[in-house]
């Protein structure tokens, strides 16, 4: 067993850590950076935009619909090879994508990249515990938790400036250098435990079930394809009734854990809502640029940024619940203020409310995901990492959905962006309940920051 194990820390290793946030935010940033493109890849590889659409659906679907088969898979394997072979190939793919002759060479490296992808969102939360004594672990997990959502509200951003100056190839060349740096720490500062085995058949079938269940569930929310979800049923449904769901189910029996997995869905769903709400009413309704309009959703992953390592600091000092409730209070606040606005939106009214979610956001990050990770049985601690990967994705797919069912229920214009916005609020304002209530202890219940 190696050192990097819980409870067997001999050196904080920071190094790896920052390999954990680096790599969640390039993964994350992956998630958005390919849409500014679309058109120039359509125009560049002579496609249709519906094609061209697959350069991004290639990466987010099977990033989403592995995590949990990953997770499973992860705890039976050494985690130093996992990430070295899953950031090669993530940089490979990005390269191969990049080169790509064809949209059918394109769309495949993608979702070879998503693979990869999908090993990494599981792996980086538990690099991030493990390389750590226990007592520093809100600090640690605030790196991952801070950086990953960071690079999928800045990727749009940073996509539109690599598209304006060196073409949609640099989009995604951009993160080699990155993944290099990462093996680089990886390999000198990781240290050797255990190596890669194959899946089994009967996991590879399971992997089967629930990838194609999650795949249809997310198309039906992303398509308004309503009818995908009930087809997303018989799927998982049998894999929940099968020995594969086991090593899940038993994380989320742990006293807890599953409200923590909800508010992370929650809070998801209700930034997503609210980002969706924002941009399209700005431009749509009052005619505000593109570029007014980034800068001020913006002041979001601004002040999620600036309160992130507080966050973790003040987990460490004072219990990772408590923090966690107050980011997740202070998020629901800035949403709920964004209600009342009315129809006049100023880009200084909305930021300063922004800025307020996105602390919250950056307190709540980290000791939330510290308080799932130091809860999880040791031996499944890449199975409780895949299921809040997975909780927070479901989010992030779920609120936009939300959103545009409220407004198209409550009409066009302001009403419409009001009801849209208190969803995004009250979905918010659930995760304060959920994440307050602290578990109830037995003698099999494992102490969690409290």
């Amino acid at each position: 067993m190696s050192d990097s194990q819980p409870g067997r820390i001999r050196e904080d290793r920071w190094p790896l850590v920052a390999v954990a946030g680096l790599l969640s935010f390039v993964a994350m940033l992956d998630m958005n950076i390919v849409n500014v493109a679309l058109v120039d890849i359509a125009d560049g590889l002579d496609v249709s935009a519906a094609t061209a659409q697959w350069a991004v659906l290639g990466y987010q679907l099977p990033v989403v619909a592995l995590l949990l088969p990953v997770g499973r898979w992860l705890d039976g394997v050494g985690l130093r090879p996992a990430l070295l072979t899953a950031t090669t190939g993530f940089a490979l793919c990005s390269a191969f994508a990049a080169a790509a002759p064809s949209a059918g060479w394109l769309i495949a490296a993608r979702v070879v990249q998503g693979a990869c992808a999908a090993v990494l969102f599981v792996l980086m939360p538990v690099l991030a515990i493990r390389s750590v004594r226990p007592q520093l672990r809100g600090r640690a997990m605030s790196v991952p938790a801070t950086l990953g959502p960071l690079g999928a509200v800045t990727g749009p951003a940073v996509g539109g400036l690599l598209l304006d100056h060196w073409g949609w190839q640099a989009i995604f060349l951009v993160k080699v250098p990155f993944c290099v740096l990462a093996l680089a720490v990886a390999w000198r500062a990781m240290p050797r435990d255990g190596g890669l085995t194959k899946p089994d058949r009967r996991s590879l079938a399971d992997a089967g079930l629930v990838a194609s269940g999650v795949t249809l569930l997310l198309l039906s929310l992303t398509l308004g394809t309503w009818w995908l979800a009930l087809a997303a049923v018989p799927p998982l449904w049998r894999w929940l009734r099968g020995p594969g769901a086991r090593p899940l189910t038993g994380v989320l029996h742990v006293p807890g854990l599953l409200r923590a997995h909800s508010a992370v869905l929650a809070l998801a769903a209700g930034f997503a809502a609210m980002h969706y709400v924002v941009a399209l009413h700005l431009q749509r309704e009052d005619g505000v640029s593109a570029t007014t309009t980034g800068l001020t959703v913006l002041a979001f992953p601004l002040g999620m940024g600036l309160a992130g390592p507080v966050g973790g600091r003040l987990a460490d000092r004072h219990g990772a619940r408590p923090v966690a409730v107050a980011g997740a209070a202070l998020t629901a606040a800035g949403l709920l203020l964004l209600v009342p606005l009315g129809d006049g939106w100023s880009p200084p009214d909305l930021a300063w409310r922004l800025a307020l979610a996105g602390i919250g956001m950056g307190l709540n990050g980290g000791p939330t995901q510290a308080l799932v990770m130091g809860a999880a049985p040791p031996d499944r601690a890449s199975t409780a990492g895949s299921a809040v990967q997975l909780a927070r994705s479901l989010g992030f797919t779920l609120g936009p959905a939300l959103a545009t069912a409220a407004w198209g229920f409550a009409g066009p214009g302001g009403d419409g962006a009001r009801a849209g916005l208190a969803l995004a609020a009250t979905a918010a304002c659930l995760a304060v309940p959920l994440l307050a209530r602290p578990p109830r202890q037995t003698a099999a219940t494992p102490l969690t920051q409290e």
